[in-house]
């Protein structure tokens, strides 16, 4: 079933209108600042050596972070083997298929993939001891418009709802580049219309420097956000290479406003795994320096 337009419009303004009210996101109602001690976590794709699960996250270990955020559909045993020889923990699961099968595709045997593709990364979760699992919800096209986007890809979450209760691992719906959820309000308002604290945000930090300011985002999604992606995006590369050009940067040497995301993440009170989502991790030294990078951002 289709969300018209007058629907559409009407839940937008009632959701801005809640969060004008919302005593967990407007400024005055922010927490105070609070002494930090966020973890320091690295995703899967991030770590660019070793043969295999036990390799990466010995590599993990001896760079210096708390925790890797696996994907999903790798082999439960030895994941789990890597987790208990290194100590590290293992926050979160990303969907290693939600881009091959969107919730908003047309067809809903795709669609049927997809929430499969789901629960199978929330059991991994939960056999892993992570309370969250990345989802990319769907994408806008020139075949997927945002009504049907937003309608289909909801309808599919709230299948999965109630594995998502019976595990306690909460879906997190990451700002990707997918012509979806292109404002933080927005954004709040698709979270909240689930009515459940199993749906939330992963918000990832450098996605949205081509079209926002992060600390604005984490401002108003404020409770919302399940996780946080570390990365790094250059506007002036950007201007001049290209759009994707822009994450080709260090950490730090961007235009992410580190200062003023860890103040708005101390304003929500967040004090979880920041986890870095970046290249340059393809030797120990390069993993090594991630994690020191991290350490300087954790401290701005």
């Amino acid at each position: 079933m289709n969300m018209n337009r007058r629907v559409f419009s009407r839940n937008a303004l009632l959701a801005s209108a809640g969060l004008t009210l919302m005593p967990t996101v407007v400024a005055e109602s922010l927490a105070p600042a609070m002494e930090r001690s966020l973890k320091k976590g690295i995703m899967w794709g991030s770590i660019g050596f070793g043969n295999t699960i036990m390799d990466k996250f010995l590599a993990a270990k001896a760079a210096g972070f708390d925790g890797v955020e696996v994907m999903s559909h790798l082999d439960r045993n030895e994941v789990i083997a890597a987790r208990n020889a290194t100590g590290l923990s293992i926050p979160s699961v990303c969907g290693a298929m939600h881009w091959k099968y969107l919730l908003s595709d047309p067809d809903p045997k795709v669609r049927e993939e997809g929430v499969a593709a789901l629960r199978l990364s929330m059991e991994d979760a939960a056999a892993y001891g992570a309370d969250t699992v990345l989802l990319v919800p769907g994408r806008v096209s020139d075949i997927v418009s945002y009504d049907d986007c937003w309608t289909r890809s909801v309808d599919e979450i709230k299948k999965v709802l109630p594995l998502a209760i019976e595990l306690k691992v909460k879906i997190a719906i990451e700002n990707v580049w997918n012509n979806f959820l292109l404002s933080p309000m927005e954004a709040a308002s698709y979270v909240d219309q689930f009515r459940s604290p199993f749906v939330g945000f992963y918000f990832d930090c450098g996605n949205i420097l081509a079209f926002g300011w992060p600390e604005q985002w984490i401002k108003i999604l404020n409770k919302r956000i399940a996780k946080i992606h570390i990365k790094e995006y250059s506007r002036k590369i950007a201007d001049t290479q290209g759009k994707s050009a822009g994450f080709k940067v260090k950490l730090l040497e961007g235009d992410v406003s580190w200062q003023k995301v860890m103040q708005a993440v101390d304003g929500i009170g967040y004090n979880g795994y920041t986890t870095i989502e970046m290249p340059g991790g393809d030797t120990p030294e390069g993993l090594k320096d991630l994690c020191d990078r991290l350490v300087k951002i954790q401290s701005a």
